[in-house]
């Protein structure tokens, strides 16, 4: 998270922090200032009252400035430096006309005032050195007009104090400037960060909001989805039910039907109890989704179920004047898995590409051994359906975009679901679309 600071803020923000501490100033020399009048009265007390009165009036005058430059909204630099001048003025003026044993007290008294400046001010260092010089001038001023001394005399009773203290508080607010400074750009940081991230929170919250909506939403759609599948289930098993009724009705006079029919009728009995198996396992779809299908395995030749996928899809593929050419092997070889669902993974594999293939079209079944593992693959020469189509196709109850006229209108779930059963017998699927044409293949481990 980045955070910028103008110099517009940061002159603001330096401004507003400098009048906080100009009022403390200022108040503070308000108030204090007029009970320096106590040590007038212990250690001048023969003109007291007249400093109490220009105390008083050093206050007022202060107070006007204040008023004034609040209200104009001037420098408070040039307050300060007014203020610190006025009380300059007294200050160096008792220096120099009180007693020789109260110098002391005085000069520490000018030197107070200096260091509670230097202390307390919120400015250059520059500015405290301009006043130091000046009430070094004023002093020079008032001594040359008023005192009663020599220099010496008047060093060695508390100017060298003064004199020491003054120089050392102009290296106050050179630290103290930096260190405020450097505080208040990290205030600002603080608090547009502050904001940056209540905006962000706002925004995650509006998000999480979102999404907890979508989620809702997503939710009563799958119930809709596992009702209607439920529903659609049952009703098919009722049909299956009824088509098994119906062809074992004609197995019972199987000596009425010629060598034809009853090939047909055997076909009728294995396809529908195929169907009926898969209904009772795909009908369930939270089966579908959990992270373990449960599998009915057997050992059994898988190129036989290859062969009888392909015979009963040529009469289909002829619908569309497409060839199915048959590179099947004709070894058997072994496998460990459920016959019903491999065999629906070869069936939902080259029905699709009969169904997505152009007529006139031929399309190659073969089967092989590679490394311990039983091939099967489609090859489709013909136009490409796409790479991005059969992306789609593979992701269950994925629609596909508006085709061309060669395609047909068509749902990927049946590549889905193989895909799915692929996986959890542990296969492996692949395919591909491109220049070349359609390309689809299934891998299984064989028994030794």
């Amino acid at each position: 998270m980045f955070v910028q600071i103008t110099k517009e803020e940061y002159l603001k923000e330096i401004s507003k922090k400098a009048w906080y501490q100009t009022n403390n100033i200022i108040w503070t020399v308000i108030f204090i200032y007029p009970l320096f009048s106590i040590i007038d009265f212990i250690f001048a007390n023969t003109f007291w009252l007249q400093f109490f009165i220009v105390r008083i009036i050093t206050d007022l005058i202060i107070l006007a400035f204040y008023s004034f430059f609040q209200r104009k909204n001037y420098n408070y630099r040039v307050l300060l430096h007014l203020s610190l001048l006025l009380l300059s003025i007294t200050s160096a003026l008792l220096c120099n006309i009180v007693d020789l044993q109260q110098l002391n007290i005085y000069y520490l008294l000018f030197s107070a005032i200096i260091l509670f400046f230097n202390l307390q001010v919120f400015w250059e260092p520059v500015n405290s050195i301009i006043q130091v010089l000046m009430a070094l001038l004023l002093l020079a001023v008032f001594f040359r007009l008023f005192s009663q001394y020599s220099l010496d005399l008047v060093i060695t009773n508390g100017g060298q104090f003064f004199f020491i203290i003054a120089l050392i508080s102009c290296l106050v607010p050179g630290a103290r400037y930096k260190i405020i400074a450097r505080d208040v750009r990290s205030q600002i940081l603080i608090g547009k960060s502050n904001e940056q991230l209540k905006e962000q929170n706002r925004d995650i919250n509006e998000k999480n909001n979102i999404i907890d909506a979508q989620y809702e939403q997503l939710r009563k759609l799958d119930n809709q989805k596992n009702n209607f599948i439920n529903i659609a289930g049952h009703d098919l098993k009722n049909l299956v039910g009824n088509i098994i009724m119906s062809n074992n009705m004609l197995k019972e006079d199987d000596y009425r039907l010629s060598g034809d029919q009853l090939e047909l009728v055997g076909y009728i009995s294995e396809a529908s109890e195929k169907m009926q198996y898969l209904l009772n396992k795909l009908m369930d779809v939270k089966e579908i989704e959990s992270p373990e299908m449960k599998f009915n395995l057997e050992v059994f030749d898988i190129n036989t179920e290859v062969t009888h996928v392909f015979k009963g899809l040529i009469e289909t593929a002829q619908m569309k004047n497409i060839h199915l050419v048959d590179n099947i092997l004709k070894l058997p070889l072994n496998v460990n898995l459920d016959r019903v669902f491999a065999g629906q993974v070869f069936q939902n594999l080259l029905s699709n590409a009969i169904k997505f293939s152009q007529t006139n079209n031929n399309i190659r079944v073969v089967t092989s051994l590679q490394r311990q593992k039983f091939v099967f693959e489609i090859i489709d020469e013909g136009i490409p359906i796409g790479q991005e189509e059969l992306d789609m196709m593979f992701n269950k109850l994925n629609t596909l975009s508006d085709a061309s006229g060669h395609i047909e209108s068509r749902l990927g779930l049946g590549l889905s679901i193989a895909k799915l059963m692929t996986r959890e017998m542990g296969g492996e699927l692949v395919y591909r679309s491109d220049d070349n044409g359609n390309y689809f293949r299934v891998e299984f481990y064989v028994i030794n």
